[in-house]
């Protein structure tokens, strides 16, 4: 929610360490957010969340992940969708 008020971006590091169950949630807010800035809409609610989040178009999530690590797992499909992937080598 907190983005999305205040107009800013958010960089999530090493973004595939967190738990399946959480991602399935970051899944649907991530859509939600996705769907409302197409959309176009200045409000509109989390699902299951009945309050109004304010929505400031130029708020943007980004995300890094260090696959091949112990520890780290792949994304699910549906939130694989979600972002472009980019891949950087050194």
């Amino acid at each position: 929610k907190g983005l999305c008020q205040g107009r800013l971006w958010g960089c999530f590091d090493e973004f595939n360490r967190i738990t399946l169950p959480v991602l399935s949630v970051v899944a649907q807010q991530v859509l939600a957010i996705q769907n409302a800035k197409k959309q176009g809409v200045s409000l509109f609610q989390f699902p299951g969340d009945p309050q109004n989040v304010t929505l400031k178009p130029v708020c943007a999530f980004f995300i890094t992940m260090n696959p091949g690590y112990a520890g780290r797992q792949e994304l699910p499909e549906n939130l694989k969708a979600l972002f472009r992937g980019v891949a950087m080598m050194t």
